[in-house]
């Protein structure tokens, strides 16, 4: 609840600036992808603990780079995805 709520936050203000610098498309674009990207980098980081405990290894190397990696590569998956649909790329 408190991703849903942190990603929509920062997806209104950044759509406020998307509108003005981009318009309308890419603020929905913007905005979208905020609150996906929030949603599942946090989703990343509550689970890689588990996964790991599950396959043996140790879950302190579950640290902050490791997560923020991982949801850092994802993000930009999630933010081209979006931006290819919304903006109807090839």
């Amino acid at each position: 609840m408190v991703a849903i709520l942190l990603g929509l936050s920062m997806a209104a203000a950044i759509a406020v600036i998307g509108v003005f610098r981009g318009g309308r498309d890419i603020a929905i674009v913007i905005a979208l992808s905020m609150v996906v990207i929030v949603i599942v980098g946090s989703m990343i980081g509550m689970l890689l603990p588990f996964i790991l405990s599950r396959f043996r290894m140790d879950p302190a190397t579950a640290s902050t780079p490791l997560v923020t990696s991982i949801a850092d590569a994802t993000g930009v998956l999630i933010y081209f995805s979006i931006a290819k649909a919304v903006l109807s790329l090839p």
